[in-house]
């Protein structure tokens, strides 16, 4: 009985020891799926570039167009506008440039707001080109910030459906204006009541409502920071722009502009994108009146890590160019971050 039981014993032993080799090479050939995690984090770049639509406007606008009427015939018959390429296949156009994300502009798809079916076509476009869409630029859907509580409720409405849009598509945000009439402090209180408003739908959507410095006090970094901080809401943030801080125009061009790298400090705690605005270049291949580089380190400072999107709007170079030369820029400032 006891040699059966020291056999017992050493058999155990045995396989107790066999089993623990086994589990220690397992560990050494196969890292955990949290160390899998781990290092694809690690190897993921902190910035990667995505392309706004608006880059290619005279192209599929088919060149020249009528800025003076451009709004009225948007509303009455906005395919009108469309002289150009087929919309539809701006998938393909940014898969082509090796941009793999896209920033659509509602103003080129103004009579698909309710149209699901192109919506599904639109997708089953971007799948076959390899493209996800990052966010929907929307405008001329009213002023958020409009005084008149019944009309801001109207703007507010007409941007459901492309929160619905965003939403199908895959888009993390749409992007809105925060603009109306009034002293400064005044717009800033509507806006608040039009963007906290808009942001309760779109989070039933999971979707971010976030506003540009796109003219007037929105370019006013400290007042648009101060908008955010009043709206208090997760899924409310900004899409700080590298050129738009003029805040009053006249005949000639921008008669009083904000600090670009100080409006860019900002906005960029409160980013949930980034537009890299270009229009001319040096000799060098660099924005004259952007410092991208600049512009970048203060982006990296400020934590944010995402996608950085091509707005290109200069007319010395065409936009196949101006695209493809910010592209080259944005890459160049990466690596020296």
């Amino acid at each position: 009985m006891k040699n059966k039981m020291n056999t017992l014993a050493f058999a155990c032993s045995a396989i107790f020891l066999f089993s623990t080799t086994i589990g220690c090479k397992n560990k050494e050939s196969k890292p955990s799926e949290a160390e899998a995690t781990e290092v694809q984090a690690e190897a993921e770049p902190d910035f990667k570039i995505s392309l706004a639509q608006w880059s290619l406007h005279k192209t599929f606008f088919g060149g020249q167009i009528d800025w003076e009427n451009f709004g009225k015939t948007l509303k009455e018959s906005p395919d009108d506008l469309l002289k150009g390429p087929d919309p539809m296949e701006f998938p393909a156009m940014a898969a082509a440039y090796g941009i793999n994300t896209i920033e659509l502009v509602n103003t080129f798809y103004f009579s698909k707001g309710d149209d699901m079916a192109y919506w599904t076509a639109f997708k089953k476009k971007c799948d076959e080109a390899g493209v996800t869409v990052g966010l929907i630029m929307c405008d001329a859907l009213g002023n958020l910030g409009d005084a008149d509580p019944e009309k801001r409720k109207a703007t507010v409405e007409n941007h459901y459906k492309w929160v619905d849009i965003a939403e199908f598509l895959g888009a993390h945000s749409i992007r809105v204006n925060a603009a109306g009439e009034g002293t400064a402090e005044e717009v800033a209180e509507h806006a608040v009541a039009g963007l906290k408003s808009l942001a309760e739908y779109g989070a039933t959507k999971g979707i971010n409502i976030i506003v540009e410095n796109h003219g007037g006090y929105s370019s006013d970094g400290t007042w648009l920071s101060g908008v955010m901080d009043k709206v208090g809401m997760d899924n409310v943030g900004t899409l700080p722009d590298f050129g738009n801080f003029c805040i009053e125009r006249g005949p000639d061009g921008c008669i009083k502009e904000y600090d670009r790298y100080k409006g860019i400090a900002e906005l960029m705690p409160y980013a949930k994108g980034v537009s890299a605005k270009s229009h001319n270049f040096d000799e060098n291949g660099n924005e004259v009146d952007s410092d991208f580089l600049r512009i970048m380190k203060i982006v990296k400072e400020s934590g944010f890590k995402g996608y950085v999107g091509i707005e290109y709007e200069g007319t010395e170079l065409s936009e196949d160019e101006g695209i493809k030369v910010t592209k080259a820029l944005l890459e160049k400032v990466f690596a020296e971050l």
